[in-house]
């Protein structure tokens, strides 16, 4: 018997309406105790709603107006028997309604208890759980589209598909351990490999996929690097559209990072402004200065920005040191000063990297940025509508591990090793693939998992 839990699971703000959801084996006992129907059919069915009163029947009080969800076990979110209490959405009224469920029988439910359960009775699996979380904290388009097919299951498929190959290059292992009498063993040995290198290139490939994944789910890091002046908080401002950092002709005035996130044609971009690259006094700004060098050195790319309207001086040439070997798009600001020097442009040609001319004060050139942005990146390329993209690096660990695995056996194999040493590596590699979807998963990260989702999910 599964204990009935309740949370609210819309934001705590005044809105339209707020959501109030149970689950468990006494929903439809604990809700007849505060629900009175206006519907003179009691009974209750899946999937239907009622429209009625929460009433406080201590006192006779009407707490609101509700409409309520019914989803008869196994038909439900959980596969348990549950409610979800529609509610206008004031923050008074929602946490009434919560407090009357506690008071006649259930209990508060733990952060991503609904979406665990709902893994516990198999329901989804446990990669299916973690798209969910990822689906709600998508900061783009694309990366809300990969969690949806995650969700629907499309990695899942994957790795049972990767699992059948396994386990029919164990089944042919265990005949011929199980049947020596037959001698195939020679004549199995490479079609085993054959089998096994497919598994393994399977599994490179979704390993490989994680390089777009990352992208999609943590946006690409993005420094905007220059010397004082020369229109670093100008180009954050421009590319966010309003004016999140201070603009001054004093030098310095940016002594911190200043980070944002920005969504380029459904890739997001974490954006970084820092403090102006030069040799300072100052102890404060000195700490800018080696944060933004730091920062330089770790990002996954570079917005280098020179003042077209001056000389390159020692600064700028600490800048260029920085971004030689680094992903670094070259920006030419205050073209509303100057529209051309040729001296500078042939000193920065020589990097090799894509050069955009732009005005941040006048917001001219912003959108030349994101095309090169969009260029260096490939973003036309990440296109996840025929391909499992692996975006969760718990997953991309448990993966390699499996592919070591394989490899393992496929050297077994070919050193004419003890064909069960052999065995042993596949079983292992199924192991580490079975901790993704959650076959064979400890307690704790399962526990770790969801400690990430919030109540009411």
């Amino acid at each position: 018997m599964s204990d009935t839990i309740v949370a609210i699971s819309t934001a705590l703000n005044n809105a339209g309406i707020g959501i109030i959801r149970m689950s468990g084996d006494n929903v439809f006992e604990i809700l007849d105790k505060i629900f009175i129907s206006k519907s003179k059919n009691k009974e209750i069915k899946g999937y239907t709603m009622k429209y009625g009163n929460i009433v406080d029947k201590e006192n006779n009080e009407i707490i609101d107006e509700v409409l309520v969800s019914y989803f008869v076990k196994p038909k439900s979110y959980t596969r348990e028997n549950m409610c979800e209490i529609n509610s206008h959405g004031g923050v008074v009224i929602e946490r009434k309604i919560l407090d009357l469920c506690l008071k006649n029988g259930a209990i508060m439910a733990m952060p991503g208890e609904f979406t665990k359960r709902a893994f516990l009775n198999g329901r989804i699996d446990l990669s299916q759980a973690e798209s969910i979380i990822d689906l709600i904290n998508a900061k783009t388009d694309k990366e809300a589209k990969e969690s949806i097919k995650q969700l629907e299951g499309n990695l899942s498929n994957k790795i049972s598909d990767i699992e059948k190959k396994m386990l029919n290059v164990t089944s042919t292992i265990e005949v011929s351990i199980d049947y020596p009498e037959y001698d195939i063993e020679e004549v199995d040995n490479l079609n085993e490999i054959k089998a096994l290198k497919e598994i393994s290139n399977d599994l490179q490939n979704l390993i490989d996929s994680f390089k777009k994944g990352k992208i999609l789910k943590d946006g690409i890091k993005t420094v905007i690097l220059g010397k004082p002046n020369a229109g670093k908080s100008s180009l954050l401002n421009a590319i966010l559209k309003e004016d999140r950092a201070i603009v001054s002709d004093i030098e310095g005035t940016t002594r911190d990072t200043i980070e944002e996130y920005i969504d380029v044609n459904g890739i997001c971009l974490k954006i970084i402004d820092t403090a102006g690259i030069r040799s300072t006094n100052n102890e404060i700004e000195k700490i800018g200065v080696e944060k933004a060098k730091k920062l330089a050195k770790d990002c996954d790319l570079i917005i280098a920005i020179f003042d077209i309207s001056r000389a390159l001086d020692n600064e700028d040439e600490d800048i260029i040191n920085l971004i030689k070997d680094k992903n670094a798009i070259i920006v030419l600001n205050k073209i509303d000063i100057v529209k051309e020097n040729p001296e500078i442009e042939e000193r920065l040609s020589k990097l090799n990297k894509p050069i955009v001319k732009i005005s941040a004060k006048d917001n001219i050139g912003i959108e030349s940025l994101y095309d090169e942005i969009q260029k260096l990146f490939n973003f036309d390329k990440i296109s996840m509508d025929n391909e499992n993209v692996i975006t969760n690096e718990r997953h991309k660990n448990q993966i390699v591990k499996s592919k070591n695995n394989i490899d393992e056996a496929i050297n077994c194999v070919e050193k004419k090793m003890p064909i069960d040493i052999c065995e042993i590596y596949i079983k292992n590699a199924l192991d580490e693939l079975d901790q993704i979807t959650g076959k064979n998963v400890s307690e704790d990260i399962i526990n770790e998992i969801f400690k990430r989702f919030c109540l009411g999910k």
